[in-house]
């Protein structure tokens, strides 16, 4: 009847629960017995010296402290490279890595360094020339991912299915400065894959690209190269990408963009998301892959701007922003500031006793009641 038959569940699910306990037991046997088995072979007992051997050292400390010198000359059978060849290329030119990777392989890769150079097999006392650590991507609750909160870490792999490849790249190149630790968001994933769909939208769009230029994205283009070729340089890629957001939305504005600047802004776009960059090269007629492309290049002048925004203020307060040439000099910057409405409104009744002018920057009025 239905009492048996729960009887005979209960029975099923209380064997079932013995049979786990007892796999669990069975595992935590073994590695308790894997881990004492490894603490045996660790000690050390001869010729009166005790001790506990060291196991943990290959190849981590020992593989990876001279990889970079063996990169140059991977199939030298003879040498651990070609003398030539190191003299040649080191130091490491720029080393990148995170601080808890740091102290793993920095002071080992410096310490074999420093012998092979006492040895007279490296060339350089030193082996990395600059180095730059990479902040960790934490977790939307702002904390590392880890087992502790497992609902918080990302796996790249969904992302790339979702998003793409592209997407997970220029998001992780725009969060913020390379150095700082930045705390995932979904939501700006998704703002990333906008931003290159306005990319792919606009400029696979015959129509909007002209053989002409008609000059009214010079300066703007100009800008975008100078901005972006620094920036990679000194590799402050979110700042590189803001101004590629900011060169697109003027080429919205404008409706068209000239050929030579379409393609100039996709060889430098190219290098944060590689797979839209190649397929847009294509679509402008080209056969051969943009990596071998040159690096475009601006025009100083045009980089200028004709007009520039100055705060004026008054005893340190921001009352005013008037707009003067460039190249305005001090007196003319003062005399488009006192002539501006709101400044001589807020200075009725009021004695100018000093006026402060910051070229390009900014004007205050020091004054005091009559």
């Amino acid at each position: 009847g239905e009492i048996d038959r729960e009887i005979n569940n209960a029975m099923i699910a209380e064997a079932q629960q013995c049979i786990e306990e007892n796999r669990a037991s069975l595992k935590k046997y073994k590695r308790l017995m894997r881990t004492v088995h490894t603490e045996l072979q660790k000690q050390y007992d001869k010729n009166g010296v005790k001790g506990v051997r060291e196991t943990s050292t290959m190849p981590g400390s020992a593989g990876s402290s001279w990889y970079y010198m063996r990169y140059i000359d991977p199939h030298n059978d003879k040498a651990l490279c070609d003398p030539a060849l190191l003299k040649h290329w080191l130091p490491v030119d720029l080393y990148i890595g995170g601080p808890e990777h740091a102290v793993g392989h920095l002071i080992y890769s410096r310490i074999w360094n420093r012998f092979l150079y006492d040895e007279g097999i490296s060339p350089v006392k030193e082996p990395f020339q600059k180095l730059v650590h990479q902040g960790m991507i934490l977790g939307e609750n702002g904390i590392k991912m880890g087992k502790r909160f497992p609902e918080f870490v990302v796996n790249p792999s969904d992302i790339v299915r979702e998003y793409g490849a592209d997407t997970l790249r220029l998001y992780e190149m725009f969060m913020g400065p390379l150095e700082a630790s930045k705390p995932w968001s979904a939501a700006a994933v998704a703002g990333a894959k906008k931003f290159i769909n306005r990319v792919w939208n606009f400029f696979t769009e015959p129509a909007n690209l002209t053989e002409e230029n008609d000059g009214k994205l010079d300066k703007i283009y100009h800008q975008t190269v100078k901005k972006i070729t620094g920036d990679f340089e000194a590799l402050g890629f979110n700042t590189a990408i803001a101004q590629m957001m900011t060169f697109v939305n003027e080429v919205y504005k404008n409706g068209t963009c000239p050929k030579a600047y379409a393609e100039g802004f996709i060889k430098m776009m190219s290098c944060i998301p590689p797979h839209v960059g190649e397929e847009i090269w294509q679509i402008f007629g080209h056969d051969s892959t943009i990596a071998y492309e040159p690096w475009p290049t601006y025009d100083e002048d045009k980089c200028r701007e004709a007009e520039i925004s100055i705060a004026v203020q008054i005893n340190g307060k921001v009352r005013s922003v008037i707009t003067v040439s460039a190249e305005a000099e001090e007196e003319e910057i003062r005399s488009t500031a006192l002539a501006d409405g709101k400044i001589q409104a807020a200075m009725q009744n009021m004695q100018v006793v000093k006026a402060i002018v910051i070229k390009k920057k900014i004007v205050n009025f020091v004054v005091k009641p009559l």
